[in-house]
């Protein structure tokens, strides 16, 4: 709205400083101050909120020490994220962007999962909380928006080459380069943009025609994958939102110079038209989780819940799809690949085993993964502080990649 109301300001009576509202760059900066503050000074009365409607953890006895003590906890406080966060898109946004809609719709959507997960849990006593069916059932749906509108809609696009080189900064057309297309970045490669289409390439002409048949699986996969990576990795304090915020803030730098021809020529990565919009969502949406740790590091006084962490996977997955950078997620999101692999180890292997000796075994003491540390006696903070600081040197690799190649 602001956005507007400035452009129109300037436009029309030039009033001063009006135009600054057209750099990506300060909407960006004052969007993370603004989140940052609405999540330090609201989160505090919504979780006296919550905790006025006994909107508490319900914790299962696992044998973890300190485990007790968070009984009672507020729950549901990823309202505060999703809150800090729109607020400002919406602010400062070009709310006709279609990546911008796309994140909010994703915002939203998986906000609505995750709080009727958490509200089953809280006010139905039901600690399974929403059927798994009916979650995969949702981010599915999800997955088959964000990919068919990424694979229709007419603003989805990317520069082309001429004869696999770049053209000419100075010889571009602003919309004649720009095409349709399924491609997307292999992270470490010289050559390194692959077409999902070309998987079909096997049917001859017109295969290109049929790309959707990959590609919006794939989508469907990745946002599946990913929230349900955060979701496993919400389990102590500060670990999700904080590792959250490292791979949000790397996905941001990458879609500003994707974004951006003159970074994208100078970087030699894929330039996709209007995808610079998406740093002001980015940026709001680091200042929500940083916000949030306020009152989520050890002890928290309120966790996210299912509200927050199946959005924040959400998110990171649409975001790094819209800007051609999701067969990055395992590198960038490692974290949320671990704890994931863990629980899928821990399960197979056990049950590989009673099958075979009659007895169940396991890999770890306890998954997912940071539950095993906590069995080994080490305290969640500093669990917490070592997953950041992987999750940082995962962030700074990924950097890396866009000269590494």
């Amino acid at each position: 709205m602001l956005y507007y109301i400035f452009q129109y300001l300037d436009r029309t009576v030039d009033f001063p400083g009006a135009g600054v509202f057209q750099y990506i760059t300060f909407r960006s900066a004052f969007a993370f101050i603004l989140s940052l503050l609405i999540a330090a000074i609201y989160g505090k009365k919504i979780i006296n909120f919550l905790r006025k409607q006994q909107v508490g953890e319900t914790v299962r006895d696992l044998g973890l020490e300190g485990q007790s003590q968070k009984a009672g906890t507020p729950t549901m406080g990823g309202i505060i994220i999703i809150m800090a966060t729109l607020i400002p898109v919406l602010l400062l946004a070009k709310l006709e962007n279609i990546y911008i809609i796309l994140l909010v719709i994703t915002t939203l959507w998986m906000g609505t999962i995750g709080f009727i997960d958490d509200y089953i849990k809280v006010f139905k006593k039901d600690k399974q909380g929403l059927k798994g069916v009916f979650k995969v059932f949702g981010q599915v749906g999800l997955g088959l928006i964000v990919g068919s509108v990424l694979y229709l809609h007419p603003n989805v696009t990317i520069r082309k080459d001429t004869i696999g080189e770049r053209v000419k900064i100075e010889n571009i057309n602003p919309t004649s380069l720009h095409e349709k297309s399924t491609a997307t970045t292999i992270p470490f490669l010289k050559n390194n943009e692959f077409d999902y289409a070309e998987v079909l390439s096997f049917m001859g002409d017109g295969y290109e025609n049929w790309a959707w048949l990959i590609f919006i699986p794939m989508v469907v996969i990745i946002i599946t994958a990913v929230s349900n990576g955060a979701n496993l990795t919400d389990g102590i304090d500060g670990l999700a939102a904080g590792t959250s915020a490292i791979s949000v803030l790397t996905l941001g730098i990458f879609a500003f110079v994707s974004g951006n021809i003159i970074f994208s020529d100078y970087l030699n990565i894929m330039y996709i038209p209007n995808s610079g919009e998406m740093t002001i969502f980015i940026a709001a949406f680091v200042g929500a989780l940083v916000g949030f740790l306020w009152y989520n590091t050890y002890p928290a006084q309120v966790f996210m819940g299912d509200t927050g962490s199946l959005t924040i996977g959400g998110i990171i997955a649409v975001i790094a799809i819209a800007i051609r950078k999701e067969l990055m997620i395992p590198i960038l999101c490692g974290i949320f690949l671990a704890e994931n692999l863990s629980v899928m180890l821990q399960v197979s292997y056990f049950k590989y085993t009673k099958k075979k000796y009659g007895e169940g075994k396991r890999i770890f003491l306890m998954s997912p993964l940071h539950h095993h540390y906590q069995k080994k006696g080490f305290h969640e903070s500093k669990i917490v502080t070592r997953f950041w600081i992987v999750g940082i040197l995962l962030a700074i690799f990924s950097l890396v990649s866009l000269k590494l190649r």
